[in-house]
């Protein structure tokens, strides 16, 4: 198969045909070529077009701030520009200002998703895109893979009244779409005008993961590290709604499921018991070096994929939630602190899209029943997204 290249290895091409314009960026640290080459890097070194500033999304720039941590202004230390954080204290600091792109013709994303619904770069390009519609400003999307495979859909679909930086527009949790596809979703959900161009894949195959493509890995968020990560990401993102450590400070985020009141071997026993398609559960104790439970001995799972394609990333997440809920009602809790700039609806009901599940798990609802509710869904997004599709 040939080697994939990306919308920042066909744009970098073409810098030229930029002449004279005003260009902003939209970027991470994963903004870089199959070569490794950063797109800030491209633009400082063409003298021929005028790079003036850069917005970064969640994390910052060079993927230094964890998770909902407010980022500030600064000067990057390669291109000395501006960089304009979209992640502040308010959820009105997710978006430009428009004194912010007065002066740019061109804004240019280039972000690695990781085909969760709740992973926020998707919200801060679509909130760019409202923006750049209102001061007439150009946004060129740069494609990228998505890492779970493009044809994989699984989960319920947001409903209306749970929106949020985890969730802006109604996807399933697990959409099977690329960056410039949900561009396109995002612009006709909007009924924008915007000005938008997407620069698409080359040699990409839909049913690839990422390691089928050539490319590197590359952090797009501090406890991002790898594909593994991405792949349980869409089920053990659900833990961040509870008290219980998701593995945030181990070097295994999201991977890692523990808490000090959970007893790892029955924990264990309880799942492997269910037969989940394409995953193991192995008993663990780690312990935190930061946020959630940190430095307190926890004990819990590690998730183990043995087939990605039969593992379903959501369904085992739900399985791993609703076992705990059962095994230690009297200590089983909630997130009870805003979730993303949200403080009146729970972070479960932000992450699941509605109050539904936590409904079930109340109601003692079968596993199998929650796992059939959104299939349905499933099959209308299919439908939904194919004139969307690119590749």
């Amino acid at each position: 198969m040939a080697q994939v290249k990306t919308g920042l290895d066909l744009v970098s091409q073409r810098l030229n045909s930029y002449t004279g314009k005003r260009i902003a960026i939209l970027a991470h640290a994963a903004s870089v070529t199959s070569k490794l080459h950063h797109l800030v890097s491209l633009l400082i070194q063409n003298s021929k077009i005028h790079f003036s500033k850069i917005f970064s999304p969640e994390h910052g720039l060079w993927g230094h701030a964890q998770d909902m941590e407010n980022v500030s202004y600064s000067i990057d230390p390669l291109s000395q520009k501006p960089i304009i954080s979209l992640y502040g204290r308010d959820f009105a600091s997710l978006s430009p200002k428009t004194s912010d792109l007065h002066d740019v013709d061109i804004l240019i994303c280039d972000l690695q998703d990781v085909g969760a619904r709740y992973y926020t770069f998707i919200y801060s390009m679509a909130l760019c895109m409202r923006a750049a519609a209102k001061t007439k400003t150009k946004i060129i999307v740069l494609d990228r893979p998505n890492p779970l495979n493009g044809k994989t859909i699984e989960g319920p679909i947001l409903k209306k009244g749970f929106e949020s930086f985890v969730g802006l527009y109604p996807l399933p949790v697990r959409h099977g779409m690329t960056l410039g596809e949900l561009a396109l979703y995002f612009k006709d959900l909007d009924q924008s005008d915007c000005d938008l161009e997407i620069i698409p894949l080359k040699n990409w195959n839909r049913s690839s993961y990422f390691d089928e493509t050539g490319l590197s890995w590359v952090l797009p968020s501090p406890n991002m590290p790898s594909l593994a990560t991405t792949l349980v990401y869409p089920g053990a993102c659900l833990i961040e709604a509870t008290q219980i450590s998701e593995g945030r400070g181990t070097t295994r985020p999201f991977e890692f499921v523990g808490a000090p009141f959970i007893n790892s071997f029955d924990l264990t026993h309880a799942l492997n018991k269910i037969k989940l398609p394409g995953v193991l559960f192995r008993p663990i104790h780690f312990c935190p070096t930061f946020q959630k439970l940190a430095d307190l001995d926890c004990r819990g799972i590690q998730i183990h994929v043995k087939n990605r394609n039969q593992y379903q990333p959501f369904l085992t997440g739900i399985a791993i939630l609703k076992t705990i809920f059962d095994l230690y009602p009297n200590h089983f809790e909630w997130r009870n602190t805003p979730y993303e700039f949200v403080s009146k609806i729970p972070a479960i009901d932000l992450l699941y899209g509605s109050n539904e599940l936590r409904k079930h798990l109340e109601e003692k609802t079968p596993l199998t029943k929650i796992a059939s509710s959104w299939k349905k869904e499933e099959e209308e997004f299919k439908k939904t997204r194919r004139k969307y599709l690119l590749y």
